[in-house]
């Protein structure tokens, strides 16, 4: 459990944990980002006179998160992870494009310390928020010894970042670890680890010297029945240096976009297989289609990982 001198930075981007409606009572129809970082710490009693800096960065719909906005997150994150007297940092987001941020953060940032991302399904003004309880749990686990890793704080459990993915549109339990489940348990306040912390990766952290306006087009394309190749053809025409098959299943492919991948991949554009399904990923099965095999991630986080490898010629 944190000491009482560990000191926690709050960076808040927006989102509907900082999202407010007219409407009192309201899930839904409400303005996201309407709240500052130190109006959500204000919100919870329980974070009073914990030692607690705060810092917006963006008060955005996570919908509209943009490149900008990561490269100035990752910035921030990295310096205050440097100074001695910060025990981690929290960021609250959106939870539209939350996997996608733990991502490009868990590939960016060396966490040698605890980068914990949170979030809420329900406005700060609903009757009920999550929001402040996800918020309590994040900057508890911020502030707790021997944590490290980008992680995920919502609803009672801890996810890797990397292995975070929103799988409902409405319920508060809109989280899930994939196949790997949780990666621990809050039970009372107290934090019941299943098993060990995610290793740090950072090895992307090149990326952070490029100019956003250099990172390379990366677009999703998905499989389904009737399929047509023209949608990717139209995106390597645009300058798409690389593409995500959101694929059938274990990452099949519709034998038309198949053809149009290959065509693509012999113009040196790299093409990556995803499944569409939310958990199981792709398990290779030697198949001789010559994509490449994103594993257990989401279509959504193999873009961000395809994005950085070529962003850095890894």
């Amino acid at each position: 459990m944190p000491s009482a001198s560990s000191l926690v930075v709050v960076i808040g981007t927006g989102g509907t944990i900082a999202g407010t409606s007219a409407r009192p009572g309201a899930h839904l129809g409400y303005q996201a980002g309407a709240l500052a970082a130190q109006a959500l710490v204000d919100a919870v009693p329980a974070l009073a006179g914990r030692p607690l800096q705060t810092h917006s960065l963006a008060q955005l719909d996570s919908c509209d998160m943009d490149h900008a906005t990561w490269l100035a997150l990752a910035q921030a994150v990295t310096a205050q992870l440097a100074r001695p007297e910060v025990a981690g940092v929290v960021v609250t987001h959106g939870t539209d494009t939350l996997e996608e941020t733990a991502t490009f953060l868990h590939r960016t940032v060396a966490a040698s310390k605890p980068v914990v991302l949170t979030a809420a399904m329900r406005p700060a003004t609903a009757p009920s928020p999550d929001g402040p309880q996800n918020l309590l749990d994040a900057v508890t686990m911020a502030a707790t010894p021997g944590a490290r890793g980008v992680l995920l704080a919502f609803g009672g459990a801890v996810y890797a970042g990397a292995e975070a993915r929103k799988v409902h549109g409405y319920r508060v339990d809109a989280f899930s670890g994939g196949d790997a489940g949780a990666l621990a348990l809050w039970q009372d306040g107290r934090l019941r680890l299943l098993r060990e912390w995610p290793a740090v990766d950072g090895g992307a952290a090149a990326a952070l010297a490029v100019p956003v306006a250099e990172w390379p087009l990366v677009d999703i394309v998905t499989s389904h029945a009737g399929a047509r190749g023209a949608a990717l053809q139209a995106l390597v025409a645009a300058g798409a240096r690389g593409i995500v098959i959101a694929g059938t299943g274990n990452g099949s492919v519709h034998r038309e976009l198949l053809a149009a991948a290959r065509a693509a991949q012999a113009q040196g554009v790299q093409v990556w297989r995803a499944s569409r399904c939310v958990d199981g990923g792709v398990v290779d099965s030697g198949s001789p289609d010559a994509l490449v095999n994103a594993g257990d991630a989401t279509p959504a986080q193999a873009r961000v990982r395809l994005m950085l490898a070529l962003a850095t010629g890894a």
